[in-house]
């Protein structure tokens, strides 16, 4: 059986804004028309009654167009809970994004309304001759998103 990984679904109180947000930092795309679920077949899918969202699907950045996973990026017209889970928290807790320079890209991230969780950290791990430079920062809506690049040798 052939298996492939499709999308993530964000659950976004402006799904707008937030796709916007990914589109100017990451270079995403959309992908397909915009969606506005509803209906008895949604409520049944997802068992939530009078469950109705809009939203849009972009692609992520580093695959051949078409081919590559998308972020879902919903709002629900009548939400429920709370926001998403702090970074050691259950569940999903972040996206990841290998980019070529991690202060170009977090700063764009800053510029467009995120945040940082901590620190931007350079590690050396010796036993891979390689250098991780990472930061974890959140998007306008605190969802967590790791910005790493891996670079050969010690470059601490």
């Amino acid at each position: 059986m052939k298996i492939k990984y499709t999308h993530t679904n964000i659950n976004a109180f402006d799904w707008k804004k937030l796709s916007q947000f990914y589109k100017d930092v990451f270079g995403c795309v959309t992908v397909g028309p915009k969606r506005d679920l509803h209906g008895d077949w949604f409520e049944r899918v997802t068992g939530v009654p009078g469950a109705a969202v809009e939203g849009e699907h972009i692609a992520l950045p580093g695959y051949p167009e078409g081919e590559g996973p998308t972020f879902e990026i919903f709002t629900y017209k009548t939400p429920d809970g709370e926001r998403p889970a702090y970074i050691n928290g259950y569940g999903f807790a972040h996206v990841a994004f290998e980019v070529e320079d991690v202060d170009i890209i977090f700063d764009r991230f800053k510029a467009h309304g995120g945040s940082s969780y901590g620190e931007k950290v350079v590690k050396y791990y010796e036993t891979l001759d390689k250098t991780l430079t990472v930061v974890y920062a959140k998007d306008p809506e605190g969802n967590a998103v790791e910005i790493l690049n891996w670079r050969q040798g010690n470059c601490e």
